[in-house]
């Protein structure tokens, strides 16, 4: 079974953006192994508390990530 996890910052993503991401997530499993990987594709957004993850050794916040957003 296609298995995908999405960790994405808490908050940051509408209902509409998160079905985009099952959605899109899927059709590359289909376009990967066909059609009949559909039924079977599994797609996980995982929501995660701010603060709750880093990269290169620092906390990163939502703050953080919207003063780089614009970069």
């Amino acid at each position: 079974m296609p298995f995908a996890n999405f960790k994405v910052p808490a908050g940051t993503l509408d209902d509409k953006r998160k079905q985009t991401i099952v959605t899109r997530a899927t059709e590359l499993y289909v376009e990967i192994y066909g059609e009949r990987a559909r039924a079977n594709t599994m797609v996980l957004v995982e929501e995660v508390a701010d603060g709750g993850w880093g990269i290169g050794g620092d906390v990163l916040t939502q703050a953080m990530l919207q003063r780089h957003a614009g970069d």
